[in-house]
């Protein structure tokens, strides 16, 4: 008996050694980085799976009323989704984000199917915004000048993850309440019958991987160093 494990004891230490001098010189450090490669590219398959298969297929009601509604721009149907919200009194105020800036107030309220009165009251408009972190900047000071403490995000299903983490980003602890716009040309149901849509949802996850690094990132740096202003309060958005 004793025999049979010191046996098996010399064996498992051979196989130990053979592993540890796959890896050893020049040919041994191509077979780390090849096997390296293997590795990250399979997780990051399985991860675009999940981040794909994981994307709203319709628009969910928001479970209760916000202190207000971030509108991000892209989408023709993101302001009236946003207006049709207001009316059905689930915020008491509208910030639409990255608006360009040869667009008019004119052509915003045209894309309102349930009228202008909105407009006039209750809509703030940026057109400072660029990009999402842009979008999650210029949020995070309307929330601020506002004293909100919940807001409704409204862009389209396949963008809300990385707005999400962009937003909590620059603003944590405000409850960010998702309403994903769903784009009828966007088949994510059976995205991978869809080149184009294929196409589009990897860009995005691959958009997405670096906002969702820049979260942990900053959330570590705020328990690390408590106090800290993440980003600065006083220098530019890379």
């Amino acid at each position: 008996m004793n025999k049979s494990i010191d046996i098996d004891g010399d064996e498992n230490a051979e196989d130990r050694t053979k592993h540890f001098h796959r890896f050893r010189g020049p040919i041994g450090f191509v077979r780390l980085v090849f096997d390296a490669t293997i590795l990250l590219l399979v997780m990051l398959i399985i991860g675009f799976i999940v981040f794909a298969n994981g994307l709203a297929r319709e628009p969910k009601e928001p479970p209760h009323a916000t202190d207000g509604i971030t509108v991000l721009t892209g989408g023709v149907s993101r302001i009236d989704d946003a207006m049709k919200l207001m009316a059905r009194k689930q915020a008491r105020r509208v910030l639409i984000t990255g608006v360009n800036r040869g667009t008019s107030l004119e052509q915003l309220k045209g894309l309102s199917t349930i009228g202008p009165q909105y407009f006039d009251c209750c809509v703030d408009i940026d057109k400072v915004a660029r990009n999402t972190i842009d979008n999650a900047t210029e949020t995070a000071r309307w929330v601020t000048l506002n004293g909100y403490g919940s807001v409704i995000v409204v862009t389209s299903n396949y963008h809300m993850p990385r707005a999400l983490a962009e937003l909590e980003r620059a603003m944590p602890g405000v409850n960010l309440v998702p309403y994903p716009v769903v784009d009828n040309n966007v088949e994510v149901a059976r995205w991978w019958e869809f080149p184009g849509t294929t196409k589009l949802l990897l860009s995005e996850y691959l958009k997405y991987l670096p906002a969702l690094g820049r979260l942990w990132a900053t959330n570590f740096v705020r328990v690390a160093l408590p106090g800290t202003s993440v980003p600065p309060e006083d220098e530019p958005e890379p």
